[in-house]
């Protein structure tokens, strides 16, 4: 049996092209070509492919949102983003959403197809950039993980105190000790952590909870 492929893509050349490349291929075929969201929201739940390749941002809509509605409706289609976005938050936001895969416009067409099937297999084909960035985001959870790990009880004691929006009078006035002593805990943890405030002390606490 061929993989059965979908495609949403609004420009008509690209996604042309990626029909042709399916089809071309023997262990693939193309079994439904849109050029809007609306028309893969429409379409998708009855073609049921084993595969989408989604452009992310289409004229009409989101291909983030499209996999949001469309996943309870397509539970074993496996959706991969085909895009030029590359920043941070477009490529996470879109594995959070479901997608399986993250490819750059541009790749060789011998590499989406690779793509396709490494999808079918259970994989996650990502461009070489996407999947240093997914990299480098895991490690740096990491390390932030084991920074915060260093903290003292009271230390994070107070820091999970300044995530809640406490002041640090309330923070004195539930341990028991003076704002002052709370304000001395409270650099320890900036340099313990290396930040400079309280923002980016809270998204390293945040970072290392995921």
């Amino acid at each position: 049996m061929k993989i059965q492929v979908a495609i949403v893509e609004d420009d008509k050349n690209y996604n042309n092209t990626l029909k042709k490349v399916i089809n071309y291929n023997d262990q693939m075929c193309c079994v439904g070509q849109y050029f809007s969201g609306k028309a893969a929201l429409d379409n998708l739940p009855d073609v049921d492919p084993e595969i989408v390749l989604m452009d992310l941002q289409l004229y009409d809509s989101w291909g983030t949102d499209i996999i949001r509605t469309l996943k309870a409706q397509l539970p074993k289609t496996q959706f991969i983003i085909c895009t030029n976005h590359e920043d941070d938050d477009k490529v996470f936001d879109s594995l959070r959403s479901g997608a399986v895969g993250y490819l750059v416009k541009g790749e060789s067409l011998e590499n989406i197809t690779q793509a396709i099937i490494t999808a079918k297999n259970g994989g996650s084909p990502m461009s070489n950039n996407i999947a240093k960035k997914v990299l480098k985001h895991f490690q740096n959870q990491e390390q932030d993980h084991q920074l915060v790990d260093e903290l003292t009880p009271t230390e994070k004691n107070i820091l999970n105190g300044l995530a809640e929006g406490l002041q640090y009078k309330e923070i004195a006035a539930n341990k028991g000790i003076s704002p002052e002593t709370v304000k001395k805990h409270v650099g320890s943890i900036y340099r313990k952590l290396n930040v400079n405030n309280k923002v980016e002390a809270l998204n390293k606490l945040n970072t290392s909870k995921h």
